[in-house]
């Protein structure tokens, strides 16, 4: 176990310097050819990972892994709906989006691993905890579930306006830097406040997140990596689907069932017993139900499918 950790470590330490260091070292607008080839390399760097922790520490572990991966890869493409809306408060410009989503990246590894951490002292002191978890799940299910729209307050962060008021704050984007210095004064740009607003949002999805995946595994090993490789390609997804995510309107529905799904297993778990491999097959059912009736919906509204009719 201890040679997976550091692999994953090189892994991800590699792959990111790979990415701002080379790729994009200088701030350009993301293509949807660019965004579609990460995506690919993440998601094959993922199972690659994960064919590693299946010979390594065997089938079981590797089921937890895909499926924790499997959940927090959905859950966080949710959250790319938010993000939008990030970028449109802000009025940030498409070449800096990459720059504010990396280090948001960054910054959730280190959330994390300090959640996770912290869920898993949790759960061997206070094993009655897991209930707990399982209650949060079942009822932000139920809350995304009755939701109808999601909206996005920056100017009510308590962190932005702590910023605003210590700091003086500058319309410049700086060609993508979070401060500038003028007239002996360091200012905070727009995109600084674009990550602080990811960074809290990103705590507040991990609310919904960490609980879900100590549904599928107790093992912070299986937690951690699963939970970051589906963060790492949170960014390729968000410029691959940006232009597309309206069309998959049931998506937060199926999500909402799965939460709902993986808190019940938590909450009978001493009753009913869900195998790992039927776990896994009943979240591929829900997300695939959900973006399958996404795709019917979004055929049937289409101009060329209303003059049809």
């Amino acid at each position: 176990m201890n040679l997976l950790w550091i692999a994953f470590g090189v892994v991800v330490v590699l792959m990111l310097a790979i990415d701002l260091g080379i790729f994009n070292r200088k701030a350009h607008e993301i293509g949807f050819r660019e965004a579609l080839i990460w995506s690919i390399v993440w998601t094959v760097v993922a199972l690659l990972f994960n064919g590693a922790v299946f010979l390594s520490v065997g089938p079981e572990r590797g089921l937890e892994f895909f499926t924790g991966y499997v959940i927090e890869r959905a859950l966080s493409f949710d959250n790319l709906f938010v993000f939008v809306l990030i970028f449109s408060y802000f009025g940030v410009p498409r070449q800096y989006h990459h720059r504010a989503l990396f280090w948001g990246v960054v910054g959730a590894l280190v959330t994390r691993a300090i959640f996770i951490a912290a869920g898993v002292a949790l759960i061997v002191r206070f094993e009655w905890i897991l209930y707990f978890f399982g209650a949060i799940l079942v009822y932000s299910g139920w809350k995304m579930l009755r939701e109808k729209d999601v909206e996005v307050h920056p100017d009510r962060n308590i962190i932005i306006r702590a910023a605003r008021t210590l700091f003086p704050v500058t319309a410049e984007f700086g060609a993508g830097r979070f401060f500038l210095r003028k007239e002996q004064r360091l200012f905070l740009t727009p995109l600084f406040l674009v990550l602080i607003t990811i960074e809290t949002t990103d705590i507040v999805f991990a609310v919904d997140s960490i609980p879900a995946v100590f549904g599928v595994t107790h093992d912070p090993f299986i937690a951690f990596t699963s939970n970051i490789f589906a963060i790492l390609g949170l960014r390729a997804s968000y410029f691959l689907l940006e232009s597309i995510l309206k069309t998959f309107k049931y998506l937060s529905h199926g999500l909402s069932v799965v939460l709902i799904f993986i808190g019940l297993k938590m909450l009978f778990a001493e009753i009913v017993h869900i195998p790992i491999g039927a776990a896994l097959l009943i979240v591929i059912g829900l997300l695939g139900a959900a973006i399958g009736a996404s795709m019917i919906s979004a055929r049937r509204g289409s101009p060329g499918a209303r003059r049809r009719r």
